[in-house]
């Protein structure tokens, strides 16, 4: 089996390849912002004594503003981001998790987009944890709406939220083997038979070159 980088002889057809690397982020976008991005930026700034020391980067990108969180400060801004009246990101709408196996140190990403309704706003928060310690704490008890999302980002990518009340497999039995959204996972599978025919799995009927 040839794999998509042209990895031979090892049985795997994600394609990875195991690349890793160093990767060196760009620093905060500058000032101004834009639009209300400034305003949520200075809000949390007099609300959270802390924000220097808990916020990685500021970016501004594709019309998106994404505060990078320290891990260990997560529930602390996802707290004021809720509260502060002049903020109130009552809604968050899930945690996507993300994988960049090239990322040395920060291979795992989860990200939870939020929204206010009472200022009809919508901000991202990032944070990164490495593959050999993939903990992030839960935000249940700040977004309970995410209980699920959670659930699933640990089931596909890995990523444990610590304090989650359940924190189970939601689409994989639990006996599954990996998290399969992951891009070292292997291509593999089943066999699927319609009347007359057979499909075989995936790493069985195809070369990725």
């Amino acid at each position: 089996m040839t794999g998509a980088f042209g990895v031979t002889g090892t049985g795997d057809t994600s394609g990875f390849g195991g690349l890793v690397r160093t990767v060196a982020h760009s620093g905060s976008s500058e000032r101004p912002y834009g639009g209300y991005f400034d305003d949520v930026a200075d809000d949390l700034e007099r609300a959270y004594p802390e924000f220097s020391q808990a916020i990685e980067r500021v970016v501004v990108d594709r019309g998106e503003l994404t505060l990078h969180v320290k891990r260990e400060k997560l529930v602390e801004v996802a707290q004021k981001l809720r509260d502060t009246e002049s903020l109130r990101f009552e809604i968050c709408m899930g945690v996507n998790g993300v994988h960049y196996p090239e990322e040395s140190g920060r291979e795992l990403h989860a990200v939870f987009p939020l929204l206010s309704m009472t200022h009809n706003r919508r901000i991202r928060l990032e944070v990164s944890v490495p593959d050999s310690d993939p903990h992030l704490p839960s935000l249940v008890e700040v977004w309970p709406s995410n209980n699920w999302h959670e659930r699933e980002t640990y089931d596909m990518f890995g990523i444990i939220f610590d304090g989650h009340p359940g924190l189970t497999r939601i689409l994989m039995p639990d006996d599954w083997p990996g998290h399969p959204q992951r891009k070292d996972y292997p291509l593999g599978g089943i066999e699927i038979e319609y009347k007359g025919a057979t499909v075989p799995a995936p790493s069985e009927r195809r070369q990725y070159r």
